[in-house]
């Protein structure tokens, strides 16, 4: 998740705030709206830059009864020293009356291309990180794009070899050592070596995100942890080993322990985060007590990535309905991951 270091191209302008890419995702969705209501935060409309279609953005802005102004830029020099407005680096939705709430290769492709455009900006160094508004696996399909999501976009145009997923909400958080495969096929999937990816890579997150002395517990595979192989051998074979390399790095980390107490332990400020198995074993918890506010990360990384941790939303998109919650979480951890401080108050 480290900053690329070489050829750094962003001009410089004596500011010590990251400059964050946002990708507009898919623009039948609810991103056009949230992202007008996230940049009216004065934070981020100071330090974001905006990758998208600007007529589509504006049309959100109206939609959300936002105020927030874009203009289109063309360079780096020309977000040094802009005011009220907030930059848009431009990528043409091929049709400006797109339906919202209607699947559309069109609006996949121009998904597909806001992001593809963040990363490489991120893999140059002229942004910090990048920050993703949820795009349409179906409208990606349709426009010929063929990936389960942005995990694996990211992964292969920055080469990253193995990535994790972590999803956050306040004091909570769940790293996934397995997430978009069917659940036949996570017990073969499991391994002491990716587990241990993904406790390394969750410590190093945490340490950035300032917490001195992270606690981690692991959740089983199986009923009860498996009940010492009664009712699975994954725990003894793979879990364990994994759990106890972990300690003898140094990493506080408890386990395996039954996937339907671990994470009430967290809830509870047992544990920091939580290691789960599977996809759903990590998203269910965390939606259900967090939907309007969780964050996804993608650890293993080149570049620092945050998103929203919800879908398009189509039921309510263009509606003038979106809450914009999850993004400005994932902007202020984004902020966070790139070494600047939470500096949020309670009044």
């Amino acid at each position: 998740m480290s900053r690329t270091s070489a050829g750094r191209k962003r001009p410089q302008a004596g500011k010590s705030e990251p400059l964050l890419a946002i990708t507009m995702g898919d623009a039948a969705g609810v991103g056009p709206e949230i992202i007008a209501l996230a940049l009216e935060n004065e934070p981020f409309l100071r330090s974001s830059v905006v990758v998208g279609d600007v007529t589509r953005l504006r049309i959100g802005a109206r939609k959300a009864g936002s105020s927030t102004k874009y203009k289109v830029v063309e360079s780096m020099e020309q977000v040094v020293g802009r005011t009220g407005e907030v930059p848009v680096f431009q990528v043409e939705l091929p049709q400006d009356d797109i339906p919202f709430g209607r699947l559309s290769p069109d609006a996949g492709e121009c998904a597909y291309q806001c992001l593809v455009k963040a990363i490489d900006m991120a893999m140059e160094g002229l942004v910090d990180a990048v920050v993703t508004a949820p795009i349409n696996k179906e409208s990606l399909f349709l426009a010929g794009h063929k990936y389960p999501g942005h995990t694996e976009i990211l992964a292969e145009r920055t080469g990253a070899p193995d990535t994790v997923m972590m999803l956050a909400a306040g004091a909570m958080r769940a790293l996934h050592v397995t997430t978009h495969i069917p659940v036949a096929e996570v017990p073969s999937a499991l391994t002491k070596e990716r587990i241990l990816r993904v406790l390394d890579l969750g410590h190093e997150a945490l340490l950035r995100m300032g917490l001195r002395d992270p606690q981690f517990g692991v959740a089983g595979l199986n009923p009860h942890a498996g009940e010492s192989g009664i009712f699975g051998q994954e725990e003894e074979r793979i879990i364990r080993p994994a759990i106890e390399e972990a300690l003898s790095r140094g990493i506080k980390v408890s386990g395996p322990l039954p996937p339907d107490v671990v994470f009430l332990k967290m809830h509870r400020g047992q544990f920091d985060a939580v290691v789960a198995m599977y996809h759903d074993q990590g998203h269910i918890p965390l939606k259900l007590l967090a939907f309007e506010s969780g964050v996804n990360v993608t650890l293993g990384l080149p570049i620092i990535r945050t998103s929203v941790d919800h879908g398009t939303a189509f039921d309510i998109a263009g509606k003038g309905l979106a809450d914009p919650g999850s993004l400005l979480e994932a902007l202020w951890l984004a902020r966070a991951l790139a070494g600047v401080k939470d500096r949020r108050t309670t009044s």
